[in-house]
């Protein structure tokens, strides 16, 4: 026996692709229990419920938490897989450099929506690419540890994870991806995702001040914020039309040479390290 935590809420869901009431419940798993209780302020209920046991291939690392939903399609087949397990092996696929597994994972017309980049990327041909070089430059040791897998209604999935190099955590790599997912056949293809990801810069209480400022000019000058919330794309194509026209030339140059410095100083820094290390081997056996 499991016991399972249903969740309800009414709080929409705006995010991409996915439908509202895909918070609408929520269920996690626990150890065998027999109880029953009713929590009245948030009309939470723990009642018996029987699943099969969660235990799925932890390719992406230990210690992980798979939470399913507690509605299963009766129309499923057997030996297709759940939406969990579709994203257990999308992050899989993405450790093990598996191209051929990633492309059997997305939909022809896929949408993916990195808030890293200004666009989504659209179609198989984009989101494809994107992941090309996102395995690229992972390298060798650098892999996605999953650490939940939420399962929700109407083929959703959520999954909350941080990238390490060798199993040790980098630091500001937390992020959460939220997945809608559709029928192929008999299986299930990623058809949506949105990428959430930390951002290294804590501005703290700087947003509340912010956010002070930016709704009190709402509220002090209405049309203006219903113009800039109906097209915000107006000020920020200005802005780099700006950036382009003043800045760009002679700010990208300007870049260009101090990476290219930082690159010289690092090839240095390692050939000296390597030098050391032959020096060391050589004369201290």
């Amino acid at each position: 026996m499991d016991a399972v935590i249903n969740l309800p809420t009414r709080t929409p869901c705006h995010w991409l692709g996915i439908d509202s009431n895909v918070t609408k419940r929520l269920a996690i798993r626990f150890p065998s229990s027999r109880t029953k209780c009713c929590f009245h302020p948030d009309n939470m209920e723990i009642k018996r419920h029987t699943t099969k046991k969660n235990v799925l291939n932890n390719s992406s690392g230990r210690n992980r938490i798979l939470a399913m939903a507690s509605k299963k399609d009766p129309n499923s087949q057997q030996n297709s897989l759940s939406p969990a397990e579709t994203v257990d092996q999308y992050f899989a696929s993405i450790n093990g450099k598996d191209l051929a597994q990633l492309d059997e994972c997305i939909s022809e017309d896929a949408c993916f929506e990195d808030y890293a980049f200004t666009k989504p990327f659209q179609g198989k041909k984009e989101v494809m690419r994107f992941l090309q070089q996102l395995t690229e430059c992972m390298g060798r040791n650098v892999k996605f540890r999953v650490k939940h897998i939420y399962e929700g209604d109407d083929l959703t999935a959520a999954a909350n994870w941080h990238m390490e190099w060798k199993e040790k955590q980098i630091p500001f790599t937390r992020g959460c991806t939220f997945f809608k997912l559709r029928k192929l056949g008999v299986n299930l293809i990623i058809w949506r995702a949105e990428v959430l990801i930390e951002s290294p810069i804590k501005p703290g209480r700087i947003v509340l001040t912010l956010l002070k400022n930016v709704t009190s000019t709402f509220d002090k000058f209405p049309n203006l914020a219903e113009w800039f919330l109906r097209s915000p794309h107006v000020i920020l194509t200005w802005i780099l039309k700006v950036y382009n026209i003043f800045i760009a030339s002679w700010l990208h140059p300007l870049l260009d040479g101090y990476i290219k410095l930082w690159s010289f100083f690092v090839r240095l820094l390692s050939s000296a390290i390597t030098l050391v290390f032959f020096i060391s081997k050589t004369f201290f056996k």
